[in-house]
This record gives C-alpha cells, structure tokens and sequence, in this order.
C-alpha cells in the first residue's frame, strides 16, 4: 500500500502529464484556477496538499474525470455507480480534512460527491481558509461543525445543511472536541 507522499506524488505527476498532453501550460492552469503559479507547481511537484475542490477544477480544465487523477483508471461508468460504505477512494490532500470520493468511476460527472471527516484541533487556532471556483453544498452527517464563509462564521450540526459560493475564502473546523463528517458536494 503506498503513503500518503507516494499518493500525492503519483496524483501530481498525472496532472503534470496530463496537462502537458492537453497542452496547457503551467501559468494558464494557474490563472484558471485563480492561483499564483508558484502555488500551483507546488501542487504539480507534489510538494503542496491539493485541496480536493482544486483537483476537481483542474479535472474540469483538462476535460478528464475527477478519478482518472485520483487513480490513473478511466472512468466507465455512464448510467449510474454505485461506492458501497467505506469503499471511497480516500483523497486525503489538505491535512485539515479526508475526503472520500463517493463517485470516482462515474464518467462526466457535473459535481463532486464527497464524504468529508474533520477532526477537532488540538491547538485550537483558527484552520486555513481556501477557495475554489464554483458552489459548494455541505450536508452534515454528524458531529458539529464551524464554517468560515468570507466574514462569516456559522454553526453547522447534525442534519443542518449549507450552500455557498465556493469562490469566497472558507475553512471548516470540528466542535466539541469531536470529529465532524458531512456530504459536499462541489459543483
């Protein structure tokens, strides 16, 4: 079974291959993404946690399925898919969160379906805040959770749901000391 590092590494080098193939260069993939490119190389390089919404715009740009970076496999699937409990592909990119892909096989999908876990944090700092073009609807399962949404903060529990415009800066944290998980889905 590969690491985490050996993950990020085999993701990185399919996005760098393939957005070579589609000739794209390094700067347009970046100014898609609205992120300076040293940013983005990082990410390219594998030195930098790509946040899952990140790899579904970039996914988007190269015109590939979200599972093609996440496994090398082509997507099949074209009617429905079927992801059975705990059979997700993990993506654990950003340290602040697992995501688990509920959809990977399913080929042009026009959102992202994840299950997201967010543990508490033990230093009690505020979490990093990051942006994606497009929406975001955020379904929470259980536990209770803390969004930050531009200068707003709102408390999530068990059952309570949001939708937002994922362009504006957002991070997400676990309350009560305990972990929180929930539905995205990233349009």
């Amino acid at each position: 079974m590969l690491t985490l590092k050996e993950k990020m590494k085999e993701i990185a080098l399919r996005i760098s291959e393939l957005r070579e193939l589609s000739e794209v260069s390094a700067q347009e993939m970046a100014d898609y993404l609205n992120l300076p490119v040293e940013i983005y190389q990082g990410y390219e390089d594998g030195s930098a946690d790509i946040p899952a919404s990140v790899l579904f715009e970039i996914a988007h740009k190269l015109e590939v399925d979200m599972g093609l970076l996440l496994t090398g496999e082509e997507t099949r699937m074209n009617i429905f898919t079927v992801t059975r409990k705990g059979k997700g592909v993990n993506v654990e990119r950003r340290k602040q969160y697992q995501y688990e892909s509920l959809a990977e096989k399913f080929i042009h999908k026009k959102a992202e379906p994840l299950v997201v876990t967010v543990e508490p944090r033990e230093d009690g700092s505020k979490p990093s805040t990051n942006s994606h073009p497009g929406q975001e609807f955020d379904y929470i399962i259980e536990g209770t959770l803390k969004l930050y949404i531009h200068d707003n903060e709102i408390v999530l529990e068990e059952g309570d749901s949001i939708f937002f415009d994922s362009s504006y800066e957002h991070a997400m944290e676990a309350l009560d000391n305990k972990s929180a998980k929930f539905l995205a889905v990233i349009l």
